[in-house]
């Protein structure tokens, strides 16, 4: 090991020096105790088996290494994701299970629709080779079925079809050919593989992931019968579509992240080259709670990855969401005596919505105001045992611009209604969202031609601040007024406001596990055993303390707006000469005017925090409370 480092070391130093080692699969040593993965292949696919001794880790150290020397092979990065163990995932084995007791005369179409992306390589070998239904009794016993998506799954998809067909209908290469990112691959090296690697664009392109991660599906009655609707079920393609990111950033960008350094990407033959940049097949997105499950279950599933595996896998995960997901910001708007004000503003980093993919995921708001004492003032999205939202709707919970009860939770999320209008979990009963207010993508708009496919729904479309400010639309933002009740207390407040992400909640669960089958029972099993703790995606807090004088508060004075940027409205009904001062946080003077009546003020000059104002008339405080000035150039 000692002399591979040193002439990988060699290596880094003098690019023309290719002195490296001969490697084939016999060599290749792999300490693992788990299951191996899959050596074989069927008609048209390679299981991920056949690329390992040449992408996988490399004894001899020298291929799969970044500058650094960290092992960065696909292999390691790819098994332990949720898309390696797609066909052995047990939520959706059971998912299919359940629709197919809603639905038994559709078992044939539910499993072919299902598969093509869940197990593709042995549900597209059967269609390419004749077979028009292929079973999830098949799947379990194939292993190229079971080995998810994997390398060939993705890297054997035509160009002709991607950004084009969806819902599982992507075109694959029936010849032995693979593509990959680096023009004028050297033909022979995959000789031991079967396949002949290619150079192609589209392998780069969003649009390869389109095939999946766009779903519609057939509408049917509550008797099973077709209405002819359709349903997106995802569509988070046309969601990066309809952004900003649709020219610059695509999937790949993200879920493979390119590194500058220069890597030798194959242990095989002995003289490739360097290529750079090089794609971390980190492939992950925000599902931390299936991946503690799956790490729990390995041997029971049958999964090729350790548990090494899963803890690197749930650490980039918990990046991805809480470095690359969420902006937030927490301010306090005023304090009257009656009533403290504040917005709580969320910003979608992401290139699609958030949270986008399978309807299940939702994301909720947790706002918490403590007193001086930590006693709670006013709490909303806290979460019992069970991780059941307490005050959630017997139903689902609306869209909510301002919150003034605790009864009342922010849940970003899509919910399905069927043909009657009833929320449904039954993908093949669902006719039309009856509440999409996942927060849209930077760019987002209503005019956008894709709008049709990834539409806003419910209480979010007449929010003005839902991707919306100064009647513009593509903020990528929502902004959530939380008026809290005083109850009389006049000493200072702690706020937080949390977001968490939660994908598989316990209320969606409800409608399946209502049903048992093999695959459902043995879901319900080990979800009951993982820790459903949802997951912390981003946070702010402010602390508001009290006025500290007393006023009348008169009706008829309207200071806005606030939060202010540069310009300061007053509206005074009373005729009278009035002295609005503005203080620090600290007592200090800021500013002192004389006014009368309906008055503007410049406050261009005023740096941006919090502040104390007050308007007296005649020598009598009539109002006062907090002014919160943000710099203008604050992100809209």
């Amino acid at each position: 090991m000692l002399l591979g480092v040193v002439l990988a070391f060699n290596v880094k130093l003098d690019k023309a020096n290719e002195v490296k080692a001969f490697h084939k699969g016999l060599e290749s040593i792999h300490w693992r105790t788990g299951h191996a993965l899959p050596d074989t292949s069927n008609t048209y696919f390679a299981a991920s088996g056949k690329c390992t001794d040449c992408h996988g880790t490399d004894t001899s150290g020298i291929a799969n290494f970044d500058d650094n020397h960290h092992d960065i092979n696909n292999v390691e990065y790819w098994r332990a994701t949720m898309i390696a163990n797609s066909a052995k995932d047990p939520f959706w084995r059971a998912k299919v299970r359940h629709e197919i007791l809603v639905n038994p005369a559709h078992q044939a179409v539910l499993e072919n629709k299902c598969t093509s992306c869940h197990a593709p390589m042995g549900h597209f070998n059967a269609l390419l080779s004749g077979q028009g239904h292929y079973t999830l009794a098949q799947m379990v016993n194939d292993p190229l079925a079971l080995d998810g998506v994997s390398c060939n799954a993705c890297h054997q998809i035509k160009a002709d079809s991607i950004g084009l067909l969806f819902s599982g209908n992507q075109k694959y290469e029936t010849d032995p050919f693979l593509y990959g990112p680096y023009p004028n691959p050297l033909g022979s090296s995959m000789l031991q593989s079967g396949f002949e690697p290619l150079y192609s664009q589209h392998i780069n392109d969003a649009g390869l992931c389109a095939g999946c991660h766009t779903l519609i599906t057939n509408t049917t009655d509550l008797n099973g019968n077709e209405t002819g609707d359709k349903f997106v079920e995802q569509g988070t393609y046309q969601e990066w579509v309809n952004s900003i990111y649709n020219d610059s950033i695509t999937c790949q960008v993200c879920h493979i992240p390119r590194i500058p350094d220069s890597v030798i990407i194959s242990s095989y033959p002995a003289f490739l080259n360097f290529h750079a940049p090089y794609g971390l097949h980190e492939l992950v997105g925000g599902n931390t709670f299936m991946l503690k499950l799956l790490k729990a279950n390995i041997d029971n599933l049958g999964i090729t990855a350790e548990e090494a595996n899963f803890d690197s896998v749930l650490a980039r995960t918990n990046r991805m969401l809480q470095q690359k997901t969420l902006d937030v910001q927490l301010t306090e708007s005023v304090r009257s005596s009656d009533t403290a004000f504040f917005d709580f503003r969320i910003h979608n980093k992401a290139g699609h919505k958030f949270p986008s993919g399978y309807p299940s995921r939702r994301v909720f708001v947790q706002f918490i105001a403590l007193k001086e004492n930590s006693d709670t003032l006013f709490s909303s999205g806290i979460w019992n045992q069970q991780y059941q939202l307490i005050g959630h709707d017997s139903i689902y919970e609306v869209h909510y611009n301002m919150i003034n009860r605790e009864s009342q939770v922010q849940i970003y999320e899509l919910v399905m209604g069927d043909v009657n209008g009833h929320k449904t979990t039954v993908l093949g009963r669902a006719k039309n969202p009856l509440k999409d207010n996942r927060i849209p993508p930077l760019g987002f708009t209503t005019t956008h031609y894709t709008y049709d496919t990834v539409a806003i729904a419910g209480n979010a479309l007449q929010d003005s601040d839902f991707n919306i400010s100064n009647a513009q639309e593509g903020t990528g933002t929502d902004i959530i007024h939380f008026h809290i009740p005083l109850n009389g207390y006049n000493g200072t407040i702690n706020i937080s406001a949390k977001v968490y992400y939660q994908p598989v909640p316990l209320r969606w669960n409800e409608e399946m596990f209502a049903y048992s089958s093999t695959e459902i029972d043995t879901f319900k099993t080990m979800y009951q055993q993982t820790n459903g703790t949802p997951v912390l995606v981003a946070e702010d807090e402010v602390q508001s303390a009290p006025a500290g004088f007393a006023h009348e508060n008169l009706p008829g004075i309207v200071v806005f707006p606030n939060p202010v940027e540069d310009m300061l409205f007053l509206k005074i009904k009373q005729l009278s000469p009035a002295l609005f001062t503005i203080y620090g946080a600290n007592g200090k003077l800021i500013l002192s005017r004389r006014i009368q009546g309906n008055t503007s003020l410049d406050l261009h000059s005023i740096e941006q925090g919090i502040y104390f104002y007050q308007i007296e008339i005649a020598g009598r405080l009539v109002k006062a409370g907090k002014l919160v000035k943000r710099d203008s150039g604050f992100a809209k």
